[in-house]
């Protein structure tokens, strides 16, 4: 246990809190680090964010100009190996902020090629806190991003079995961390949360609207599946759906919408700020999850249970964490064609159904504490717990 100079744990005392990253976009990795870093501060703890100073110039939905010129120009070995020599740079920032703030523990966001805060907390012998939210060098190897593979895979366990304590958001992604010879007593598990409060009095929906919602909301990419939802749309026209966010198969999905003739039923958003989400998603009377990594806990979720919207997800164990099949969602199977749109007409056809799980999804942030401002407890009586 460690104490502070008035003898009281950090559980109870303010903890000078050093968060390092290495985020060069604004999505949803910052709307985690940004929540958290709120969460903490609300706690009466104090925190100082070192990061690329190239984050703050990003917009919202997007990364900075220069990162975004320089990816597309360095090839991928090169582009790794400026990775790691980001490091330099970052260490010194990190240094010269720990000498003028003298933390009591360095907390980071876990990145592929990130020694910055690991180096640091060993050299100034501070308790390393680390937040995991993909195994990032199975996932760049996945998706043949990667070159330089053994090293990342090396560097990647070095800092995770370096951590005091390593927060996973699932335990599917937990046992990961595990396998790579993290003592399981040092892995927090720590799932995407919520505030709350900013889904407090929404405008409700009619119990049974005379045209059901389908929303989706985040980055859209090929596997989410959402071409499979339009097209089960074109054969029941009690539907529409609307899509918050943007992405890369975004205009696939229109011109898909348009060749059906249900254009007219489908609303793209594009980019929506954090603050105007609640409202959207209470526009739902459906909302879907149609595809997920298998390690992840999608913010998406968190989203549509504060809003007490009937939930549609795949049956799979990271989900299984977070929802209930029949009480809090309905899960289908992801491997079997045509199981979603099925959970999805059964909501269609049965508003009572829709409002049940909509209620029991919400009452679950608060009986399990989903939110941001939990993590924060829970980051910080993890510190207080290390030797």
């Amino acid at each position: 246990m460690r104490w502070d100079g008035r003898g009281r744990s950090c559980a109870e005392a303010s903890v000078r809190i050093l968060y390092s990253h290495r985020i060069q976009s604004r999505d949803g990795m910052s709307v985690h680090v940004e929540e958290m870093v709120a969460a903490l501060r609300a706690e009466g703890h104090e925190v100082l964010v070192i990061g690329p100073g190239f984050y703050e110039a990003a917009e919202f939905g997007g990364e900075s100009g220069f990162v975004a010129w320089l990816r597309a120009r360095l090839p991928g070995v090169i582009g790794e190996i400026a990775e790691l020599a980001y490091n330099l740079p970052a260490y010194l920032r990190l240094r010269r902020a720990c000498a003028g703030f003298a933390p009591d523990v360095i907390y980071e966001r876990y990145n592929l090629y990130y020694l910055a805060g690991w180096l640091l907390a060993r050299r100034r012998r501070l308790p390393f806190l680390l937040e995991v939210n993909a195994p990032l060098a199975d996932e760049r190897t996945r998706f043949a991003t990667l070159r330089l593979r053994a090293l990342a895979h090396r560097l990647e366990g070095m800092v995770w079995r370096g951590a005091d304590r390593v927060f996973a958001v699932t335990s599917v992604l937990g046992g990961t961390i595990a396998a790579a010879g993290v003592d399981s007593a040092d892995i927090v598990i720590t799932p995407n949360g919520i505030d709350l409060d900013r889904f407090a009095a929404l405008p409700a929906r009619p119990a049974a609207p005379e045209t059901v919602v389908l929303g989706f909301v985040g980055f859209i990419r090929s596997w989410h599946g959402l071409d499979r939802v339009i097209a089960a749309m074109a054969g029941d026209a009690r539907v529409e759906l609307r899509v918050v966010g943007d992405g890369p198969v975004l205009a696939e999905l229109r011109a898909q919408a348009a060749s059906l003739g249900i254009a007219e039923r489908v609303t793209f958003t594009g980019l929506a700020a954090r603050d105007a989400v609640p409202a959207l998603v209470a526009g739902f009377d459906i909302a879907l999850q149609p595809r997920v990594v298998d390690y992840a806990s999608p913010l998406k979720i968190f989203e549509y249970m504060a809003a007490g919207r009937a939930i549609v997800a795949p049956d799979q164990p990271n989900i299984r964490e977070i929802l209930t099949d029949g009480r809090t969602a309905l899960l289908f199977d992801p491997h079997s064609e045509g199981a979603m749109w099925q959970a999805i007409a059964r909501l269609v056809e049965d508003p009572e159904l829709r409002r049940r799980l909509g209620e029991a999804a919400r009452e679950e942030i608060t009986l399990r504490d989903y939110t941001w401002r939990g993590n924060a407890r829970r980051v910080v009586d993890a510190a207080s717990a290390i030797a």
